[in-house]
């Protein structure tokens, strides 16, 4: 073997070295759920609750019925969330805060599942007398947004701020009395899963969180 040949052999065998070190990072860097089954939450204070093989979950906490519009018009309820796994925020459009990079990791979220038709996102808007069905779909369009997998939400602000609070215990403030005025503006993702129950909650300004996230909406896709 003359030395040029020899030379390009040992950089194309390096080269592999390579390839292989970095493909077997990654694989090593993604995130997995940290349990096979994801616990309950029935209440604001996030207690995990674990199903027992057998257990009748009836009394378990579900979010109840709701009936609001998406940035196309198309009304949305609490059927929608049956049978899909759905990862919840709360927000406004035009939010100078932490908005923005709460929707920059949605679109993780959207990205990791666009092919999955059992995994879906739902935006609340809390200021929805702003956010008309017209400025979510340019809101929409301008972020990104796929139409049959994110869906941003308007409609009566009681509804929305009922869900919100009571329902998908979205904020931090526990113990404190709320006036029904008070303004919602929380960070927080909210997962629930196919029989609309709360299977976790995460930092949405946070990409650790939020990969965690992504791996326990696929613990529940296999559930």
């Amino acid at each position: 073997m003359n030395w040029i040949m020899r030379k390009s052999y040992i950089n194309s065998s390096f080269l592999l070295v390579i390839l292989a070190l970095t493909a077997a990072c990654n694989k090593s860097s993604e995130k997995t759920s940290r349990v096979d089954e994801l616990p309950f939450y029935n209440d604001a204070t996030f207690t995990p609750r674990w199903l027992i093989k057998g257990e009748v979950t009836d009394d378990f906490h579900q979010i109840p019925s709701f009936n609001l519009f998406n940035q196309y018009g198309a009304q949305i309820t609490e059927e929608n969330l049956n049978d899909k796994v759905t990862v919840v925020d709360f927000f406004f459009t035009v939010c100078p805060g932490i908005c923005p990079k709460m929707t920059d990791n949605m679109l993780l979220v959207q990205d990791a599942f666009l092919k999955e038709s059992d995994v879906q996102m739902l935006s609340y808007s809390v200021t929805p007398d702003y956010d008309s069905v017209a400025v979510l779909k340019e809101y929409a369009d301008l972020k990104g947004i796929e139409k049959e997998k994110w869906h941003l939400l308007t409609g009566d602000r009681s509804v929305i701020y009922d869900l919100g609070r009571n329902h998908y215990f979205i904020e931090e403030d526990l113990g404190l009395e709320k006036d029904p005025e008070d303004f919602i503006h929380t960070e927080n993702f909210v997962l629930i899963d196919q029989n609309r129950r709360i299977r976790g909650i995460y930092n949405g300004l946070n990409k650790s969180s939020v990969q965690q996230l992504i791996a326990d909406v696929k613990t529940l896709m296999r559930s």
